[in-house]
């Protein structure tokens, strides 16, 4: 499972609920948090890096490129419009998010080593219609690089998210919310083990 941050769901300090998860072991957390400056987002890489270095646990940057150069980070998430844009090529691990096979393609053939594919089930998060199993399944089946699905995605549905070919799940609401991350980790495996391997 992938953890993925969101500061205006959690309900307990933030850099908290990133050590509980760090120490619950997700395959990766990715620090969204898209409405801050780079300066606001540098400070708080840094912090959620003090947290999860220790762990081995993998921070990912998400779409700041120039605050993974400053911390050494070699794992970036991008958005497509950003994916187009940024050479990649420094990074160890590159992911996308994709809404559609096309992108899914495309987001490979930029160098994406991943993709966040949703969203699948109705979410809060997203008022939009959810774009369904049937969707996920055809990414899983146009690419060669593992799918994580995100999007209302829960130990309840989780089962089907694998059948439909994916790696795992990219979990945002409950990872920032949740009594027990470790628990909500332990609950949703990824189908081939974990990703990226241990370096």
């Amino acid at each position: 499972m992938i953890a993925v941050t969101s500061r205006s769901l959690c309900g307990e300090p933030f850099l908290t609920r990133v050590a509980r998860l760090a120490e619950a072991r997700p395959e990766m957390i990715i620090l969204r948090e898209k409405d801050l400056t780079e300066g606001e987002y540098l400070a708080l890489a840094a912090g959620c890096k003090r947290i999860c270095d220790p762990l081995g646990v993998p921070l990912v940057v998400n779409h700041f490129v120039w605050v993974a150069g400053m911390l050494g980070i070699r794992r970036i998430h991008l958005p497509m419009p950003d994916l187009r844009e940024e050479d990649v090529s420094g990074f160890d691990l590159v992911g996308a998010s994709v809404h559609s096979v096309e992108e899914a393609r495309e987001a490979v053939s930029l160098g994406a080593d991943y993709l966040i594919a949703g969203h699948v089930f109705g979410t809060a998060c997203k008022p939009t219609e959810p774009r369904g199993l049937g969707f996920l399944r055809d990414v899983c089946s146009a690419v060669d690089v593992p799918v994580y699905a995100i999007g209302g995605v829960g130990p309840d549905n989780y089962r089907s998210v694998l059948e439909a070919g994916a790696h795992g799940a990219a979990v945002m609401s409950s990872a920032m919310t949740c009594d027990d991350p470790e628990a909500l980790v332990d609950a949703m495996p990824s189908r081939k083990g974990r990703y990226p391997p241990s370096r």
